[in-house]
């Protein structure tokens, strides 16, 4: 009776209690799979300041973790947050895109909206904050040419994160080889634009399974405060075994 008071006296003060669970916190879920995976290195495409790998630290994983990050301030902060883990490196400033070039890039003011694309109006609608404040210039590289270096052995098993605004589609363009090989990716996904030219969420459904990844899991995103319509997902996939893709086999071996 005690705790059911708790609980009513939080709700209607507008919190709430959750235990954390596998099946509830979606930070322990992937965790939990990168651990079945055995993951060595886990790539953080798009770090902002460090939130996903610190996140990710907290729920248990312990291997090394390699962050990439495009904006000048939130780099640096990136480094200060990894500089007493000896296992995350960072990678020097750029972006992750389809091919080797120099990109503008939109600085949100709320740092982690940043993008290479324009953005939207239902973006800056749904989030005021995150209007555009400035642009930087950025080398931009891809998965295929930075990832190989950061991996102890040609059989390391991998996972990729990749939150670029907008970007992802870009970033998966670049990545055909490294594709072959992942254990599997975390991919966020707009449901909506909210960037001008992005792919939304059924494109890269349809391109990941068909580079022999399977949905696993899809997790809470961006919402509009105002509407509670749902924006952005998270959206895990893990590789196919038995279905040709190079992660999948080595797998079973």
């Amino acid at each position: 009776m005690l705790k059911s008071l708790i609980r009513h006296s939080l709700r209607a003060a507008g919190f709430d209690v959750v235990r954390r669970t596998v099946d509830r916190t979606p930070e322990l879920q992937l965790a939990k799979l990168l651990g079945d995976l055995e993951i060595e290195v886990l790539f953080d495409i798009g770090a902002n300041v460090g939130q996903f790998a610190r996140s990710t630290r907290q729920c248990g994983y312990a291997g090394k973790v390699v962050s990439f990050e495009p904006v000048g301030e939130a780099h640096a902060q990136l480094l200060r947050a990894a500089a007493g883990d000896p296992l995350w490196q960072v990678h020097p400033r750029c972006a992750i895109g389809a091919r080797a070039d120099v990109l503008s890039i939109n600085v949100a003011g709320n740092s982690v909206s940043s993008s290479l694309l324009p953005m939207e109006s239902a973006h800056v609608d749904a989030a005021p904050a995150s209007a555009v404040t400035g642009v930087e210039e950025v080398a931009v590289t891809t998965l295929d040419a930075v990832v190989p270096g950061y991996l102890p052995s040609p059989t390391a098993q991998f996972f990729l994160k990749i939150d670029t605004q907008g970007y992802e589609w870009e970033v998966l363009q670049g990545g055909h080889r490294t594709l072959q090989e992942a254990r599997g990716l975390v991919v966020e996904m707009s449901l909506v634009p909210l960037y001008s030219g992005q792919r939304l969420w059924r494109d890269v459904i349809d391109e990941l399974e068909s580079r022999g990844f399977d949905l696993w899991a899809i997790q809470p995103g961006f919402t509009d405060p105002e509407s509670g319509r749902t924006l952005q997902v998270d959206a895990v996939f893990r590789a196919r075994a038995g279905a040709g893709h190079a992660a999948g086999n080595r797998a079973s071996r």
